[in-house]
């Protein structure tokens, strides 16, 4: 991503999109009991959004220097279905996320930073480990606990 504001702005209407779909996918199963198919699919691909959104979150907190109150705000926003979506105005009004990535040019201050400054400066690793930490948590997720529906 070229900026955390883009990052965040994606997969904060990702995450809104995702619980449209779901929604969609209750109503089908619960209301008009046509179908469970869309909970299953859409169940599947929000739970993956959410968890996306949840990680680029905490990249954009820690690499913009986010306060824990703001980091917990924009993690909550991904429970109530479109919260995501104000919080990205809020972000957007505040300028909370720069047009660039600050750790790229600026010295990390502690283990986090410095983790978060590598895959920064390391994109294409920096993607896959992002890809690798969606599907894990991902698994551990189905593991842990069954789908909604």
């Amino acid at each position: 991503m070229r900026s955390p504001r883009s990052l965040f702005r994606i997969v904060a209407i990702a995450e809104a999109v995702t619980w449209a779909l779901l929604l969609t996918g209750m109503f089908l199963k619960y209301v008009t009991q046509t179908t469970e198919l869309g909970v299953r699919v859409f169940g599947m691909v929000h739970g993956i959004v959410f968890i996306a959104y949840c990680l680029s979150a905490v990249l954009v907190a820690v690499d913009q220097r986010w306060s824990r109150a703001r980091t917990l705000l924009a993690l909550a926003s991904s429970v109530p279905p479109f919260a995501t979506l104000v919080l990205e105005r809020y972000v957007e009004r505040h300028e909370a996320a720069g047009v660039t990535w600050r750790l790229t040019a600026e010295d990390p201050r502690g283990l986090v930073e410095k983790v978060t400054a590598w895959l920064l400066r390391n994109p294409v690793h920096g993607a896959l480990a992002g890809l690798v930490a969606v599907a894990v948590l991902t698994g551990v997720a189905l593991v842990v606990g069954p789908s909604a529906g």
